[in-house]
């Protein structure tokens, strides 16, 4: 099975992410992502910002749906959950 490739995005491409019993997909980094936007599209980094989380991360499309990479960045701990 091929994996899916997010159109014009090539540039962002970080490696493949592994799931046990699923299918591997396309890990991309979505820092990025946004400065492709930027350069690309002519958009502020705002823009390009809304525009990813809405049309882009916000988009599944089944089983090959990409992983989007937040480099670097650490979940903070819930308080009192």
């Amino acid at each position: 099975m091929e994996m899916l490739i997010a159109d014009g995005l090539d540039a962002a491409i970080i490696g493949v992410g592994a799931r046990c019993g699923q299918p591997d997909i396309v890990a991309y980094n979505v820092e990025k992502v946004l400065e492709i936007l930027v350069a690309r599209d002519g958009m502020t980094y705002e823009e390009a910002l809304e525009f990813y989380e809405f049309n882009i991360a916000g988009a599944w499309v089944g089983d090959q749906t990409p992983l989007w990479v937040r480099v670097g960045e650490m979940p903070q701990p819930c308080d009192g959950e």
